[in-house]
């Protein structure tokens, strides 16, 4: 009878491949998309300050600096405080829950989500009025000036707007997080995982 004892499983077990690959697929999504925020940000502070809004695409988007305390798209509702708590916990989620993905659908929806709240972050913490109450940058403002037609944003918004609605619609279409298809009526069994795994991969 063999009596060496077999590793524990639970002690060799590693990420799997397609796992590591969504991962890496979710931080470079996240990667692009803070680095367009920030960057935007920087230029627009440097070159909008106390500038007149500017039309472009024929007043389609209207671009001005705003400086917005309150919550994405200018909605009052909490202390700007409460907001940086609920962005770092988001941020502190979505690299939680990274480990358990398997689809690339939503790995780029939750790095675009990743990737607004990092940004919409970095202003609470690092600009005026001060750390954890510093007030977000916004400058897009649609079919007019001044936020007349909808609430003035900026690209940390729209990463977070897309990313969320990505999400909704995979989840409205059965694609799960871990790379499964949902029928109609309930779960798909643990063959269908796999398939759907294999198909991720």
């Amino acid at each position: 009878m063999n009596t060496e004892q077999q590793p524990d499983p639970s002690d060799t077990e590693q990420t799997p491949a397609p796992a590591r690959r969504r991962m890496g697929l979710l931080v470079l999504v996240a990667l692009l998309a803070y680095a367009v925020d920030v960057i935007s940000k920087v230029v627009v502070t440097a070159t909008l300050e106390g500038e007149e809004p500017i039309r472009i695409l024929g007043g389609a988007v209207y671009l001005q600096l705003l400086r917005n305390p309150y919550a994405a798209f200018g909605m009052d509702f909490v202390g700007t405080w409460v907001l940086t708590a609920v962005a770092v916990l988001v941020v502190l989620g979505i690299v939680w829950f990274a480990r358990k993905l398997r689809s690339a659908g939503w790995a780029v929806g939750l790095g675009l989500v990743l990737a607004g709240a990092l940004g919409n972050l970095t202003d609470r913490l690092f600009r005026a009025p001060s750390v954890f109450e510093g007030h977000v940058v916004d400058f897009i403002s649609v079919f007019a000036p001044n936020g007349e037609f909808f609430p003035v944003f900026n690209a940390a918004d729209s990463a977070i707007t897309i990313g969320a609605g990505l999400i909704v619609l995979l989840t409205l279409l059965g694609r799960d997080y871990d790379g499964t298809v949902i029928p109609k009526g309930g779960r798909s069994k643990d063959t269908g995982r796999d398939d759907a795994e294999e198909r991720e991969e």
